[in-house]
């Protein structure tokens, strides 16, 4: 009876490490800033985490360096928005299943005075030209985010390599960059999202230029590739990849508003 009943509370003892165990799961996903900052993942991951019973551990960094966690293996999954290097990303064998998961658009942003006259210019590229002429100070990422890769898309397409005191590389992330602008009265580049977020009580600057075909600004989910790396959790990121990109998880993605406006759009529903 005894051996018995020492044999039964052994099991129950590995039965609820094991669900301790279950319930401890995580999954390390490298994401942009601009899906922090603007309070998506606050109500996109808790349903993901109570329906899989884990947890998940997020790293808001830009792109580029939410890809390099990718490729040394230090995440299982990657969300981010500058497909080229997404594209390269999987191309290298560092990524499998990219999915298309939502959208919105990069606006530029400015003082209300709008000193160097951005909103009457007819592209992005004429904007930058006339904060560089007008020698406006201009906050860059300049950390290699999708962000920052637009920006220099942006530069190359005006013609022009920016530099001097006016033009300021922070190595910051969209809400640090938002912050200093403000600080700064300066112009930058932002995602609409981040900016709708930081706009009502963090920032007094408005929206100069938007709108641009090429301002169009898509994230992707990939997961990590199990067989370059054995150790990551393919199975658990591929649920969250289904999740995000399945009906429950766009639905949330779909309805998330900031201050009465929608911050990102899906690929099932109408964006502005």
């Amino acid at each position: 009876m005894k051996t018995l009943l020492k044999f039964g509370m052994t099991l129950a003892l590995m039965l609820g490490l094991c669900s301790v165990a279950a319930a401890g799961e995580r999954l390390r996903m490298s994401t942009t800033t601009s899906t922090e900052n603007s309070g998506l993942l606050k109500v996109l991951l808790p349903p993901f985490e109570k329906k899989y019973n884990c947890a998940v551990d997020v790293i808001s960094v830009g792109t580029g360096k939410a890809l390099k966690l990718g490729e040394t293996g230090d995440v299982d999954v990657v969300l981010v928005h500058a497909r080229a290097l997404e594209d390269a990303f999987v191309a290298a064998g560092f990524g499998v299943n990219r999915r298309d998961v939502m959208y919105n658009d990069f606006i530029i942003i400015g003082p209300a005075g709008d000193p160097a006259r951005v909103k009457s210019a007819k592209t992005a590229a004429e904007a930058f030209k006339r904060i560089a002429a007008a020698r406006s100070p201009f906050v860059s990422r300049g950390d290699e985010s999708g962000t920052h890769q637009k920006e220099k898309e942006i530069w190359k397409a005006a013609g022009m390599k920016p530099g001097g005191s006016w033009y300021v590389e922070s190595g910051q992330g969209m809400g640090e960059v938002i912050t200093m602008a403000t600080e700064r009265r300066a112009y930058t580049l932002a995602d609409r999202g981040t900016y709708n977020a930081y706009r009502s009580g963090k920032t007094d600057l408005k929206t100069v230029f938007e709108g641009e075909k090429g301002l169009f600004n898509p994230y992707g989910v990939i997961a990590v590739n199990p067989k370059r790396f054995p150790h990551v959790k393919s199975a658990l990121a591929m649920k969250f990849i289904d999740y995000i990109t399945g009906p429950e998880g766009q639905k949330v993605i779909a309805t998330f508003r900031v201050h009465g406006d929608p911050v990102f759009f899906t690929y099932g529903t109408k964006g502005r």
